[in-house]
């Protein structure tokens, strides 16, 4: 189990990084985009009343993902929303590495087709310096979750960080993973 490599990233270093080396004209290996951490997070305002579904986000999340999630307090006071500074209002897990990996395979080739009338991901989910975001609605899409366990549907962010400079360097990067973006 220690020399085991995810099939995404074999297919990275086999494939992909040398197709993006000369595809974007790059003088170094060093500089062809790669994916750092994919950060994995869910809001659950309704956790200011009950805690119960912030335990059921951290326990979906660990699910999904297969690493502990954490739970996330709030930064500031908002008196419209009833929120005070530190309360905890979410979840979220960081993913590097072989876990990364996994996870990414999971969520392109399983997660995704699984989404009701389906039919790509939006390419606007780029911030300007190589990451992208996306926001799933439901998290039942995941075959790790057991339906009938589920206490409250809710949704969850994606953030896939990349050590692109570009969002077009990005973006091909996260096309040669065949992430399903649409035409």
């Amino acid at each position: 189990m220690e020399n085991y490599v995810p099939r995404l990233k074999k297919v990275y270093k086999d494939t992909i990084a040398p197709e993006l080396f000369k595809e974007l004209g790059y003088s170094s290996a060093m500089q062809v985009p790669a994916i750092k951490k994919i950060v994995v997070s869910m809001g659950v305002g309704e956790a200011l009343t009950n805690k119960k579904l912030l335990d059921a986000a951290v326990e979906d999340l660990t699910q999904i993902t297969g690493q502990k999630a954490v739970k996330t307090k709030a930064r500031k006071s908002i008196a419209n929303f009833k929120l005070r500074e530190g309360n905890e209002i979410g979840a979220m897990v960081t993913l590097r590495g072989n876990i990364m990996y996994e996870f990414l395979d999971r969520l392109i080739n399983v997660a995704l087709p699984r989404v009701k009338d389906f039919r790509g991901i939006k390419a606007t989910g780029f911030d300007g310096h190589g990451n992208f975001s996306l926001g799933i609605t439901e998290q039942i899409i995941f075959p790790e979750i057991d339906f009938d366990k589920i206490t409250k549907i809710s949704g969850l962010n994606i953030a896939i960080v990349t050590s692109a400079k570009t969002d077009s360097d990005a973006r091909a990067l996260l096309a040669k993973f065949n992430m399903p973006f649409r035409k």
